[in-house]
């Protein structure tokens, strides 16, 4: 697979420069751009491991914390910058679907499968449930009601205020999970299998480092060029902009992760696989997105927290859903079969909206 995704980012960019150089068909160029910036971040994804690995654990888990949902910050930012912001919301609405129903939800099954039953710590369950709740249902539920007489001015100074919560908030989770409880709340299968496996990076440092970069650069430019053919695919389907952003764009730049979580589930890894789903999942709600808010105060126009009721209802109810399922520490293959079914209930309800 890593084999496979490496060849296709390698591929992948120099086809997208062409298709920008010579005006190929917006349509046949969405596609490239999508797998192109699927297989970048699965490289980028890699260059982390790989770092993470040589420089330490909390290094490392910064490096995480950063480059773990890099694709989509910079697939956002150019969709800001472009003014797109109904998309940008959308997407970070599809992200949060898409790791807490989708990703969790496939992993749950598939493991299921195999495994009968399928444990990870219940009090680091627990914590990420309490976050869940408080990024999204009094985040993002509670600026809807209060701005509801508010004007955009007053309405983008709350914004302001609550990202700036979230940003210190999730850097304080950060400092909670690597460094003052940092193997407090480890899983004692877990805790015993790193102590038996000493991991070895892919690449060394120095290679790491200059892959990482060069895919990130790559990503930007790839990603800048897709955000100009959204309008052309949307049209061209008759798609929203709710759709393309809840759908499509919130799960390509997570793409390579998803599988990645599934194929944890498999190997019965289930501590990674609610660190991908759940983790992944706060780094956008509490720092990701409330970075775009901040920077969208640079453009115009500028970027509220506020998201529409369907988007509200969606993540809500997989956050409920993620946390009725998971706060026991176990899973199995009908727990991801609900939260599946959930998912697409959502995804079709969003194509008519």
């Amino acid at each position: 697979m890593n084999r496979a995704l490496t060849i296709l980012s390698i591929i992948g960019v120099p086809v997208s420069v062409a298709g920008v150089i010579f005006q190929w068909p917006a349509v046949m160029m969405f596609i490239i751009y999508c797998l192109t910036i699927i297989a970048l971040a699965s490289v980028i994804g890699r260059g982390t491991d790989s770092l993470a690995i040589v420089m330490g654990p909390r290094i490392g888990g910064l490096l995480n914390a950063t480059f773990g949902n890099a694709v989509e910050l910079i697939i956002s930012f150019f969709s800001l910058k472009a003014g797109l912001i109904n998309i940008v919301l959308a997407s970070f609405t599809g992200s949060i679907l898409g790791n807490l129903l989708l990703v969790a939800g496939l992993s749950f099954f598939v493991g299921g499968l195999k495994y009968k039953r399928q444990s990870f710590a219940v009090q680091q369950a627990r914590h990420n449930a309490g976050l869940l709740i408080f990024a999204v249902i009094v985040a993002f539920v509670m600026p809807v009601v209060f701005t509801e007489t508010m004007n955009k001015q007053d309405t983008m100074v709350m914004s302001a205020g609550i990202s700036i919560i979230l940003i210190l908030l999730y850097m304080a989770a950060m400092l909670f999970k690597f460094v003052t409880h940092r193997g407090v709340y480890q899983g004692k299968d877990n805790a015993e299998e790193s102590k038996k496996e000493e991991e070895t990076p892919e690449w060394g440092k120095v290679k790491a480092m200059i892959i990482l970069a060069t895919a990130t650069i790559a990503v930007a430019y790839v990603s800048d060029h897709l955000v100009d053919t959204f309008e052309v695919v949307g049209a061209k389907f008759g798609l929203s902009e709710l759709f393309i952003g809840v759908m499509i764009v919130g799960i390509i730049g997570n793409a390579a992760e998803h599988v990645s979580a599934v194929y944890m589930a498999y190997k019965n890894k289930m501590e990674a696989v609610m660190e991908i789903a759940v983790g992944s999942t706060l780094q956008v709600a509490m720092f990701v997105l409330p970075v775009l808010v901040l920077l969208s105060l640079l453009f115009s126009p500028r970027m509220p927290l506020t998201f529409t009721m369907p988007e509200l209802v969606g993540m809500v109810t997989a956050v409920l859903l993620i946390n009725m399922l998971s706060t026991d520490g176990d899973s199995n293959w009908f727990d991801g079969a609900v939260l599946l079914g959930a998912y697409i209930i959502m995804g079709i309800g969003f194509y008519f909206v």
